[in-house]
């Protein structure tokens, strides 16, 4: 059962801030708006909501990584997206009083704000440009898909590890060791790769200094790294 805590600390009202919904929003906009908002705790494997359900609250991310998926007729899971800190999830289903499209599950220990449906609907009818910056979130969100697209085109799947890895820390020259948030067949379908080209990939990676150990994974040359995700592709794998 997750652990709910009423208000938000003063770091995760900076995440809540820096969340692409609420940038353009006034301050007191946003206060009014988590006002009701409660803090939940995860753990892995914890569902947040099911394909179907009435949509009565949307989540702010603030710790750990959210899936976004749905069910085949197959019963095959198909993963629509992943989602980290200070991303938004379910405001769209939300915004349009409806039922949630897909269901959200924690894929790693994470807390999250619930801010209440009905709190976002009442904002927006007295303060129309809550909805305006919906709006353009929601816009935002689309044009990084489809640069997102063109990048991962345009990459091998070499470099679309690599890139992966190098998100998941503060990448500085040197070395580093970072935590791979959700397992490897969860990577490679958010990368648009099968299991095995993913493992090629890690395979390929140790000649540039990387190497894997379960869930974690060691960067011994960062700026090889940068510099490997820099470069043209020379062929796609």
């Amino acid at each position: 059962m997750p652990t709910l805590r009423n208000r938000i600390d003063g770091s995760d009202y900076e995440i809540v801030r820096n969340a692409p919904m609420f940038r353009t929003l006034e301050a007191d906009c946003m206060d009014h708006l988590i006002a009701t908002s409660t803090v939940k705790s995860f753990e892995r494997g914890s569902i947040l909501f099911l394909q179907g359900e009435p949509a009565d609250a949307f989540y702010i991310v603030l710790e750990g990584w959210l899936k976004v998926f749905r069910m085949r007729e197959t019963g095959e899971e198909f993963v629509i997206e992943i989602f980290s800190r200070a991303e938004s999830v379910a405001e769209a289903a939300v915004f349009a009083s409806g039922e949630y499209p897909a269901s959200c599950e924690a894929v790693d220990n994470c807390r999250v704000l619930r801010i209440p449906g009905d709190r976002l609907l009442q904002l927006i009818r007295e303060t129309p440009e809550v909805g305006i910056a919906m709006l353009a979130s929601t816009s935002r969100h689309l044009h990084t898909l489809v640069r997102e697209i063109e990048e991962i085109r345009g990459m091998s799947s070499t470099q679309r590890v690599a890139q992966f890895l190098l998100s998941l820390g503060m990448p500085r020259n040197g070395s580093m060791v970072v935590r791979m948030p959700f397992e490897k067949n969860l990577i490679a379908n958010r990368l648009a790769m099968t299991p095995y080209s993913l493992s090629r990939a890690f395979s390929r990676l140790k000649d540039f200094g990387v190497k894997v150990d379960q869930s974690k994974a060691l960067i011994s040359n960062v700026a090889a790294l940068r510099a490997l995700v820099a470069q043209d592709a020379r062929e796609r794998d």
